[in-house]
């Protein structure tokens, strides 16, 4: 057979593999060449010049054309009819009839300029013959020779005949060379004006990552967005549709400008193409940022700066000025900074709050931000339930009259009696005399859709969760919603991927703020913050999870909102654990004491160090969790409610802390006993 044919290739120490066809390995050897970046890189050259070339002479062919007709000011007057400003299309109207009359008087001199121009080459001709014969004389009378007389219109002559010689010279070659110089000059007018497709551009032009953003820039991002009646109308204007844009001004890490839309074109068709529109743009789709204000058929570009929202804010007031206190009624919470880079505060006086977003977003930051603020006023009582129980709130020991921490259904029962206990206070206020003054009372849930979504029913078949007239949680926040701001008891509730089942209509409806992190869906967006937000705009859909942690968007007239807009995007101050724990130290130093009613009562009676010590048996270790069911079964009263957070508190500074092990979290009964050892030499040694 022949090795053209067919050819077989042997795997090392291996079988011989199957036969590859000559047209096979042919086939590949093409398409490796195809799409070799090189070949690509090439095609783009040729494209790209090729382009620049024909482009370039439409380009001149356009200006020659509008410079001897009256296209560019027909344009115009399109342009401004378009915009409505009958003034500037008049004023158009009138430099067109000038233009025409102008044109109109050069043409009928074209009439009579042959027989003009006879006159005038008669007449020069033959002045310039008799001051050369004149000048004949005066030589022949200083030279005295006769024959000088005809010697400057013979030298004239001569001089003439010599210029006619060197063009039929210069001729030839010109005729050749002239059209690739032609081809030249329209190659470079397309190069300038980079008159070819995007993707056949150089790699150096194709990014312009980080480029300025300039009129024509917004301009053609707009032509380019597939809106027919968008990029006609701009074709259509004789300003290349300039007319429709407003300032563009500085606004924080970005710039923002206003854009006037043609009539036929709709906002909400800009709206939904913003990742188009960021891309022709040079942007990430996170960068650009469409609303709509007041102003008819307007719609707002904000455009970040490249890269710019990946960059941290400032820490929070609340962690540089140690002197900073809080003013319910009259102050705002110093929350973050909105995109102009200004700081963003919100009034918390009198409104309901619901924070939402998906999980490890920030929502429990965002939430205790504006907790830590309110708590520097020594008027406000916090009542708190924690419903993740992983110690997010564990700093308000000693500040709130009520913390519950645990996700249990056992911890839904008592934050549903915290909510009614503030129903029960709330219409007490409500039956006091008028003119009474309530100090605030702020009923916090942390995680409310695990209360909403808890299966539970009490002893009268009444549920603790659902959305039913029967939910004792959705009844007794629906009552704080309804008449709760009159007296100052507000309810805040925080929760994650908001539907109807983790989060009623009514309650999400009740809250006077609200806000959102990233969310997945455009369902969700308007759970969250309701129709007419994002209707005008607002996209906590489209922030990018897991990147813009802490970006929230916020419908509220607690907070500063630009006029025609529904909502503002803030990046809020991130405090961590470990700076909330100082912050709210600050807190306590300015209040008399609080003393926090706890959920978890372990009772004085119980060692829990021993108790935890006697569960092991003869196991070397146990899982956290089979830690506190062993517990649980030891003594439910003391122990029952236990979570981990109460299972690593008693152990901490003990040397018996938990820890990971084959991924899972573990406590060593070896550990455990040296800590008790060292518990009880230290108590000998004390008494001692």
């Amino acid at each position: 057979m022949s090795e053209n044919v067919v050819h077989l290739h042997k795997a090392p120490d291996g079988p011989a593999a199957r036969p590859v066809p000559l047209w096979v390995r042919s086939g590949r050897a093409v398409k490796s060449a195809v799409t070799h970046e090189r070949t690509r890189s090439a095609g783009r050259a040729v494209v790209r010049h090729g382009l620049y070339t024909f482009n370039g002479g439409r380009i001149v062919t356009r200006r020659a054309w509008d410079g001897r007709t009256g296209a560019r000011y027909e344009r115009m007057i399109r342009a401004a009819e378009a915009a409505g400003n009958l003034e500037a299309a008049e004023e158009w109207e009138e430099r067109l009839s000038r233009f025409r009359a102008a044109r109109h008087h050069r043409r009928m001199d074209l009439l009579h300029l042959p027989v003009d121009a006879a006159k005038g080459v008669a007449v020069g001709v033959g002045m310039s013959v008799g001051v050369l014969v004149a000048l004949g004389v005066v030589m022949a009378i200083s030279t005295g020779q006769v024959a000088d007389v005809v010697t400057p219109l013979s030298a004239t002559i001569d001089f003439i005949a010599l210029l006619i010689r060197i063009v039929q010279i210069v001729w030839g070659p010109a005729v050749t060379i002239g059209p690739f110089l032609a081809l030249l000059a329209l190659w470079a007018v397309g190069r300038q004006q980079q008159a070819a497709p995007h993707w056949a551009l150089p790699a150096n032009v194709r990014s312009g990552e980080g480029e300025p953003i300039t009129p024509s820039i917004v301009v053609k991002a707009l032509r380019d967005l597939g809106i027919p009646a968008l990029r006609n109308a701009i074709k259509e204007m004789g300003d290349a549709g300039a007319s429709m844009l407003g300032p563009i001004t500085i606004a924080g890490c970005g710039v923002e400008v206003d854009v006037t839309l043609p009539s036929g074109v709709s906002t909400i068709e800009v709206q939904n193409r913003r990742r188009k529109l960021a891309e022709n743009l040079t942007r990430h789709e996170h960068e650009v940022f469409i609303t709509i204000p007041q102003a008819a058929r307007t719609v707002r570009l904000w455009i970040a700066d490249s890269g710019a929202l990946d960059e941290p804010i400032g820490p929070s007031p609340l962690v540089t000025d140690e002197t900073l206190t809080a003013d319910y009624a009259k102050g705002k919470a110093p929350w973050g900074q909105d995109l102009r880079g200004d700081a963003a505060a919100l009034s918390l006086y009198q409104r309901h709050l619901l924070i939402t977003g998906l999980s490890n977003q920030g929502k429990t930051a965002a939430l205790r931000a504006l907790a830590l603020w309110l708590v520097l006023d020594r008027t406000v009582e916090f009542r708190i339930a924690d419903l993740k129980g992983a110690g997010d709130w564990a700093m308000f020991d000693g500040l709130a009259t009520v913390l519950i921490q645990g996700p249990t259904d056992d911890h839904v029962v008592e934050a549903t009696e915290m909510i009614e206990d503030g129903v029960a206070e709330m219409e007490r206020r409500l039956q006091a005399p008028p003119g009474t003054a309530f100090p605030p009372l702020i009923l916090l849930v942390d995680e409310a859709q695990v209360a909403f979504m808890c299966p539970l029913v009490d002893a009268d078949k009444r549920p603790y969760g659902g959305s039913k007239a029967t939910s004792r949680y959705f009844m007794a926040a629906r009552k704080i919603h309804n008449q709760g701001r009159a007296v100052n008891v507000l309810l805040w509730q925080g929760t994650q991927d908001p539907t109807d089942q983790n989060l009623p209509k009514l309650v999400r409806e009740g809250a006077h703020t609200r806000a959102s992190l990233a969310l997945g869906t455009e369902s969700q967006a308007r759970m969250a913050l309701g129709d007419k937000a994002v209707d005008g705009g607002a996209a906590p859909n489209l922030l990018r999870p897991g990147l813009d942690k802490g970006t929230v968007v916020v419908a509220s007239d607690g907070i500063a909102i630009p006029a025609g807009q529904s909502s503002i995007t803030v990046r809020t101050h991130y405090i961590d654990t470990d700076t909330a724990t100082e912050v709210a130290e600050r807190a306590k130093r300015m209040r008399d004491g609080v003393t926090t009613l706890r959920v978890i009562d372990r009772g004085e009676d119980r060692d829990p160090l021993a108790d935890i010590h006697s569960v092991f048996g003869e196991s070397p270790r146990l899982v956290t969790q089979d830690v506190l069911k062993r517990l649980t079964a030891l003594n439910e009263d003391a122990y029952g409610r236990w979570t981990f957070a109460d299972l690593r508190r008693v152990l901490d500074g003990t040397g018996a802390e938990p820890y990971k092990s084959d991924g899972r979290m573990v406590v060593a009964r070896e550990r455990l006993t040296r800590a008790l050892a060292n518990r009880d030499a230290d108590g000998s040694a004390s008494a001692s």
